[in-house]
């Protein structure tokens, strides 16, 4: 197995997962509560890992500007609004929501980055997006786009601009040498803090509930969904750039229908046959091999061991 699918199938499970395990964060406490705990936890288990590896844990001076912008577009904002989403709609329909990323990171790199947009990849994205749509048809034309689904799709529509906008700070510190484990575990702690003043600003509570299921979550969301997963995903844009990085999001809806399948009843349709075979053709044109193979001198730095 290459080092990117390995990095890319990282992703794909831990997230895909996520979704139905953010279901036990809700209705305890304010999702900006839950968010704090999440990366500040995450935070905290990184540095420990850094310090247990005799590896360096301050990142350089060059590096703090993308540790907040990162902190306040990924680790915070984005994630906020991901959990208020799931309070309205159900987990599958935010994570096909959430797909809608891989298409904003390719226009992001072109306003930002100025980098070309590749046709095989904007082809790709596009022919899997509408397969991840009719995965979910049915459930759309239950929920509909009025009320609480229409207010759930636009926040998941922002925390996808939010969260590329962080993808692509992470993309150019990669490229000014920003060093990826310290800078992802600072940029957690200051989404964490962030969120602890959004959640006073809400008149929220700080409390910790006693149950298993909400402390079981949270620990699985911390250390997977958020360390290891996160550090598989950033190194992914350093190698391979944010456009095709962000196809991951793509593909996450396919595992989370397939959970919810298993878990929540799930019942295929013709549609959503059709949706997944278009969804996995569209990840056959994003991360084919000729698409991965990129010259020396354009290639971002890996940034991660």
């Amino acid at each position: 197995m290459s080092p990117i699918l390995g990095l890319y199938l990282t992703a794909v499970l831990i997230w895909g997962s996520t979704w139905y395990v953010i279901e036990f964060q809700l209705g305890a406490v304010d999702p900006a509560v839950s968010v704090a705990y999440r990366f500040g936890l995450a935070a905290v288990l990184l540095m420990g890992w850094l310090v247990a590896r005799g590896q360096k844990v301050i990142p350089p001076r060059h590096a703090w500007r993308q540790v907040a912008l990162v902190g306040a577009f990924t680790f915070s904002t984005n994630y906020l609004l991901v959990y208020l989403a799931t309070e309205r709609l159900p987990s599958g329909l935010v994570a096909v929501a959430g797909s809608a990323l891989s298409l904003m990171n390719v226009l992001n790199a072109r306003i930002f980055l100025r980098q070309p947009i590749r046709p095989l990849v904007l082809l790709g994205g596009l022919v899997g997006m509408s397969g991840v749509v009719l995965l979910f048809l049915p459930e759309l034309r239950v929920d509909g786009l009025t009320g609480k689904a229409a207010v759930g799709l636009a926040l998941v529509m922002l925390s996808n601009v939010s969260s590329s906008l962080g993808s692509i700070c992470v993309q150019r510190g990669a490229k000014l040498g920003v060093p990826l484990l310290p800078a992802t575990a600072w940029s957690m702690a200051f989404g964490a803090v962030l969120m602890v003043g959004v959640a006073l600003a809400r008149g929220a509570v700080f409390s910790f509930p006693a149950s298993l299921s909400y402390a079981a979550s949270l620990g699985y969301l911390a250390l997977f969904g958020s360390v290891i997963a996160f550090l598989a995903y950033f190194s992914l844009i350093g190698r391979i750039g944010a456009d095709r990085a962000g196809y991951v999001a793509v593909m996450i809806p396919i595992l989370a229908l397939i959970i919810s399948t298993v878990f929540e009843g799930y019942h295929w349709s013709a549609a959503a046959f059709i949706g997944l075979a278009l969804a996995v053709a569209g990840n056959l044109l994003v991360l084919g091999p000729k698409t991965w193979r990129k010259p020396e001198a354009d290639a971002a730095p890996a940034t991660a061991s």
